[in-house]
């Protein structure tokens, strides 16, 4: 009986130890994508906390099943077998959203979209298209820069302003049309309205003509935003107040949705 008893603890301890690496594994894969996807071992015992060893034995793994890649540089890269991962989730969040932004277009009368922060770059991942002729139109799986547009003011507005200047510095700010923000500066002033105020605006800045209106999905899993695109002349002041608050509300449907307490979860 002992032995069993025995047994019984050593099963336990196995099992927690087993779920701690797992913990510790996605959380390495996340702090690799947040420094740009490539990083050296010490780069992530400094903002992990875990000893070099842990990391070492945990970062063998993730490249022995292929989600990882050690460079000749010896830094480790994130690794080919993501990238199925993350486009079937990409799917899944874009059909789990596509209810909700078909109720934003029915309310709105403008194009809805969702978009997620991806490394440096926005990707859209849904979109519901207006039903009126002239409408916009952004193809699923298009990605831009965040500094010239209202979905990326909205996913950058919930980071450090030190972390966007780094993004920014990566990516540059080429100006799209002559109303686009090309200066760190600039774009941080940006990103407090967006605090201050709750949402955020793209003025003629990624296409002449078009403005939209973009707020963040709380609490989401991964950083996400949803907003409406139109013509200016449709997208104006009057109609901007009457279309922020719905899709505030939207946005906080979808994050309900999204942690599985909302309806159709």
């Amino acid at each position: 009986m002992p032995r069993s008893s025995a047994s019984t603890s050593d099963s336990a301890r196995s099992s927690a130890g087993g779920v701690q690496s797992l913990e510790r594994a996605f959380d390495l894969l996340e702090r690799m994508a947040d420094a740009g996807g490539e990083v050296g071992l010490s780069e992530l015992a400094a903002s992990s906390g875990l000893p070099l060893p842990t990391i070492h034995r945990l970062m063998r793994t993730l490249v022995a099943c292929g989600y990882v890649r050690q460079q000749p540089n010896r830094r480790y890269a994130l690794g080919p077998r993501l990238i199925r991962l993350g486009e079937s989730a990409s799917r899944l969040l874009g059909s789990w959203a596509r209810p909700h932004l078909a109720r934003l277009v029915e309310e709105t009368g403008e194009t809805a979209n969702m978009a997620l922060l991806d490394g440096d770059e926005v990707v859209y991942v849904a979109q519901v298209p207006s039903k009126h002729s002239m409408r916009m139109f952004t193809e699923v799986g298009r990605r831009v820069l965040p500094h010239s547009t209202g979905v990326g003011k909205a996913l950058l507005a919930g980071f450090p302003d030190e972390e966007v200047r780094a993004l920014l510095a990566r990516t540059g700010m080429p100006a799209a049309t002559d109303r686009t923000i090309t200066t760190p500066e600039g774009f941080l002033t940006a990103l407090a309205d967006v605090r201050r105020l709750g949402y955020a605006v793209d003025d003629n800045e990624q296409e002449v003509g078009v403005r939209c209106l973009a707020v963040p999905v709380p609490d989401s899993p991964t950083a996400a935003a949803i907003s409406i695109s139109g013509p200016a002349g449709r997208v104006t002041q009057a109609a901007q107040e009457r279309i922020v608050p719905v899709l505030q509300q939207i946005a906080a449907e979808l994050s309900e949705a999204l942690a599985g307490s909302g309806p159709g979860a």
